[in-house]
């Protein structure tokens, strides 16, 4: 992994260390350590969840396009986008086998 780049092989899982909570269906959390806040919003804290136990995109994009109503395509670009964001806040890591 370089740059902060997420690839489609690796499994990714939470980084601990934050407290999250729901906001009418919105996922907020804030690191313990920095004190800093993140809204996931409904789609992004869904894919926090899914990455409780670890998770890999492309499982990500095929449950998110069960769920809601959106191409593969677009899925797998927004949660690759969305997976570098949070691999670049450190909010998520790979997943050691």
């Amino acid at each position: 992994m370089t740059d902060n780049v997420v690839l489609l092989t690796e499994t990714y899982i939470q980084e601990e260390g934050y407290v999250v909570s729901d906001m009418n269906g919105d996922k907020v959390m804030m690191s313990i350590q920095s004190g800093k806040y993140y809204n996931l919003g409904k789609t992004g804290g869904r894919i926090w969840e899914l990455l409780s136990e670890g998770n890999t995109i492309p499982n990500l994009v095929h449950t998110l396009t069960t769920e809601f109503a959106v191409s593969t395509d677009q899925c797998e670009k927004h949660v690759q986008t969305f997976m570098q964001h949070l691999y670049k806040e450190g909010l998520i890591k790979i997943q050691e086998s």
